[in-house]
């Protein structure tokens, strides 16, 4: 399949099926050479693992509003002192 450069923008994850289910997309650029879109045979690397890359879990991270976290302090603190987990002697 042979798409412009535009069409891939606005239809990359309808091309990303395709190219996993064997279909070759190719995407043609004005004055450059066309893109391939292919799956790639090299393994993702694990979480964790060589260097860290700024921004890498963008997305896949959720950080607690001020109120949540205080909430979180007061379900501990209330666990510490009130809780057989923590005794008190």
């Amino acid at each position: 399949m042979q798409v412009t450069l535009q069409y891939a923008t606005e239809h990359l994850d309808e091309l990303a099926l395709a190219a996993d289910n064997g279909e070759e997309v190719e995407i043609a650029r004005p004055e450059k050479p066309a893109l391939k879109l292919i799956v790639s045979t090299v393994a993702p690397r694990p979480l964790g693992s060589g260097r860290r890359v700024l921004g890498a879990l963008r997305g896949q991270m959720l950080v607690p509003s001020e109120q949540e976290w205080r909430k979180m302090d007061d379900e501990l603190a209330d666990l510490m002192t009130n809780s057989s987990i923590f005794p008190s002697e």
